[in-house]
């Protein structure tokens, strides 16, 4: 017989909330400024995705998860901004009906499930940048802090997130499929 856990209807209850709430429009127009402001950041410090993204200026990148659309695109100096446009040249689309399964596959180092539709070459590029330009925390919180205290500080952060992953990926008590029989 197998027993749920008491910790079930939490998840169900934070999955339900992130799902069907909806904050102010406002709150959800600048939490995406400050998304591209923070993607631009990142993208800023790596010549070799500025140059790629250079090459795709003007085209333009929708990315939809569930009803919330957000397009992109690459300006002259190689970094994104907001646009409104009727149609895209890529459209990615999460698959993933749940906030929590995307969250505990990135926790797993994975991907999560995309649909892609539209241009291959900038399908390409995009995926290019997923796959290598990574934010440097700990030289940005060296910058505010000192290189000590960024360095310690980013350690304990990888710990964490090891730990988390650990968690994770450990299978539930009760759950052996490799039992042996007796």
């Amino acid at each position: 017989m197998a027993t749920q856990s008491p910790f079930s209807f939490v998840g169900e209850a934070i999955e339900q909330f992130v799902t069907h709430a909806q904050p102010p429009v406002w709150v959800m127009d600048e939490s995406i400024n400050r998304l591209v402001l923070f993607l631009n950041h990142v993208i800023g410090a790596e010549p070799e995705a500025l140059s790629r993204l250079k090459r795709q200026k003007g085209r333009c990148i929708q990315l939809q998860w569930q009803d919330k659309i957000i397009q992109l695109s690459p300006t002259p100096a190689g970094l994104l901004e907001r646009v409104s446009q009727p149609k895209f040249d890529l459209k990615l689309s999460l698959t993933d009906a749940s906030p929590l399964a995307m969250a505990s596959a990135v926790m797993k180092g994975e991907k999560p499930g995309v649909h892609i539709e539209g241009d291959v070459q900038l399908a390409a590029e995009v995926n290019w940048l997923i796959d290598h330009v990574r934010w440097d925390v700990e030289e940005d919180l060296s910058k505010l802090m000192g290189d000590a205290a960024a360095n310690t500080l980013v350690s304990m952060g990888r710990q964490a997130f090891q730990a988390m992953q650990q968690f994770i990926r450990k299978p539930a008590p009760g759950n052996d499929l490799h039992r042996t029989a007796l």
